[in-house]
């Protein structure tokens, strides 16, 4: 009798816990305090890796390949020296030995580093994740790029990112393709300067990094999501995906498969994978999205 009591006064209490304003799941108020302190992305560069009892588990990884996704979490990172570049470590998280026809990898730039120039006819985007670098060129003047910023380079055009203390960069690259007569030229901007885009039918924000014109062959999606909010379409089409989650948390459909996501993991998603997403948590999810565009898939 007083251990059926005594189930009831937990559920009672659980109960009770559930329905007020933090939850018998939340962090304290003040951790919360804290993260208002930390600056934008923070989240992304330092991630939690692991549960707590499972941090001690040898092996464990929330890391997935598949033929057709894959999702490459913070501690499968493998970092090495990027080739040219100074100073630099590199971890390429999507080439075409997955089947894309891009390159994504995170560059983390130490104290008085710089970048070299991708391969002839290689386009080339960069986001700042963390720090600041100076982007400089034949053509204009030096440029600071801080955190949520970002440049697009041409093919062929001479560039170079140099930085005095340290940042992180996602990286994209791929080969240009040529249509016509068309042709891109150098973007320097940053997220909160786009403006917001119709979404119709769905209640996510959108913005684009880059022109819609048919000049561009791919674009980076900015796409924030609300506490709850998710994808009202199940996307399945040609383009290809590489995203990085740069603050929050939730679920994320990937054909059969549900996985739990958090800003730093990284997804690669090949074209006709089923797709969708929710956010979940009690913050603004964002992320950023690599999709390629304005070209025919032939």
């Amino acid at each position: 009798m007083r251990s059926l009591h005594l189930i009831v006064f937990i559920i009672i209490r659980l109960v009770k816990a559930s329905e007020s304003d933090d939850g018998f799941c939340s962090a304290p108020s003040i951790v919360e305090s804290d993260e208002k302190t930390k600056p934008i992305y923070w989240k992304a560069t330092n991630p939690t890796l692991s549960p707590s009892h499972l941090q001690d588990l040898p092996g464990f990884t929330r890391s997935v390949y598949k033929r057709d996704h894959a999702l490459i979490t913070p501690e499968s990172h493998v970092y090495s020296p990027l080739p040219d570049w100074t100073n630099t470590l590199g971890a390429y998280l999507i080439t075409p030995a997955t089947g894309s026809h891009f390159v994504m990898y995170l560059a983390k730039m130490k104290e008085m580093s710089s970048s070299s120039l991708p391969p002839q006819d290689i386009e080339r985007l960069v986001f700042v994740v963390e720090g600041a670098v100076t982007l400089t060129n034949t053509s204009t003047s030096s440029k600071k790029l801080t955190v949520d910023s970002y440049a697009y380079l041409p093919p062929n055009f001479y560039h170079s990112l140099n930085c005095v203390e340290s940042a992180t960069l996602v990286v994209f690259e791929r080969r240009y393709e040529h249509l016509g007569s068309h042709t891109t030229e150098l973007i320097v901007g940053s997220t909160d300067k786009q403006p917001l885009l119709e979404t119709p039918g769905e209640v996510f924000e959108l913005r684009k990094l880059l022109p819609m014109s048919l000049a561009y062959d791919f674009n980076i999606h900015i796409m924030d999501f609300q506490p709850g909010e998710f994808l009202n379409v199940k996307e399945v089409h040609y383009n290809q995906h590489g995203l990085l989650l740069l603050e929050g948390q939730g679920i994320y459909r990937l054909g059969d498969n549900w996985y739990p996501v958090q800003a730093g993991d990284v997804i690669w998603m090949a074209p006709f994978v089923p797709q969708w997403y929710a956010a979940l948590g009690k913050t603004r999810s964002r992320y950023l999205l690599y999709k390629d565009v304005n070209r025919n898939p032939l």
